[in-house]
């Protein structure tokens, strides 16, 4: 075997000393059909490139939930107009008394189901029982309780616990009745022309256990969107008390929510200062 023969025999028979393979030497693969290949359908995309651009508003979180239900003096909000407070007495009245005296306005007041009107003007039964009981008129959303003079014994006794507690002094007082938990009050604030500026309302409820909620009002530039506003609940228990002053009626809205499990009935007295229109 000579030099040649022995390279060749080494490197492999298939190889080509000291020459470069042409195009055409090229091993080509196997002719394959098209619809194998993975990317067939998809189009060539250009890589994007993301550029940081500063966000021109702040990201607003919606608050949590705040639940005041201990005993205490509350300041949820303070503005130009002034303070947002609350007060809770859970245990206003003993729970034995608070029975007695569920009882006696449950049958004893004349309760009835007015109508509001909305803003298109139509009519709807509001869902639960009022009464009202004071030296002056009462108007509010299209219904206007008569002046009522003739107090039940009963009224005038929670309307001196009041003052002897808190040195708070009334001339009127709204009743609701919450028949169940279906019945509920829509949101609002309390602020007609007859309550004067920044009115005191204090709130006395027997029966059920019922939510009472607020949220804050939102500034002009947020077109009335309650969305990412303070929100509070008070949970109102039997016998308990709770007094709004300062802006309250200014700078939020309240409501009693309608429950979808079941819930006895409640009755909550609004007691308030009503000057002559």
């Amino acid at each position: 075997m000579n030099a040649k023969q022995r390279k060749s025999r080494v490197q492999g028979g298939w190889s080509v000393p000291n020459k470069v393979r042409s195009d055409k030497d090229k091993i080509k693969p196997p002719a394959v059909p098209c619809w194998v290949g993975k990317n067939i359908d998809q189009h060539k995309v250009e890589e994007k490139k993301f550029i940081y651009e500063e966000v021109s508003e702040g990201f607003h979180q919606k608050p949590a939930v705040k639940v005041i239900s201990k005993p205490g003096v509350y300041d949820i909000s303070t503005e130009p107009g002034g303070n947002s407070r609350l007060r809770l007495f859970p245990l206003f009245i003993e729970p034995k008394v608070a029975d007695e005296i569920y009882e006696t306005l449950f049958h004893e007041l004349p309760w009835r189901q007015q109508s509001d009107i909305r803003r298109d003007g139509e009519k709807y039964l509001q869902p639960r029982l009022t009464t009202w009981y004071g030296d002056q008129p009462y108007s509010y959303s299209g219904v206007t309780h008569p002046a009522r003079t003739d107090w039940h014994p009963t009224l005038l006794r929670i309307k001196e616990l009041i003052a002897d507690c808190t040195g708070l002094s009334f001339n009127s007082m709204l009743a609701n009745l919450y028949r169940d938990g279906h019945d509920s009050l829509a949101w609002h604030s309390d602020d007609e022309k007859s309550l004067g500026p920044q009115p005191t309302i204090a709130s006395v409820s027997f029966g059920d256990t019922r939510t009472f909620q607020l949220r804050k009002k939102p500034p002009p530039e947020k077109a009335g969107d309650y969305e990412l506003m303070q929100h509070v609940d008070v949970p109102l228990t039997h016998g308990s008390l709770l007094v709004m002053e300062g802006a309250t009626q200014d700078d939020w809205q309240h409501r009693i929510p309608r429950e979808y499990h079941d819930r006895s009935g409640r009755i909550n007295l609004t007691f308030r200062v009503i000057f002559p229109e």
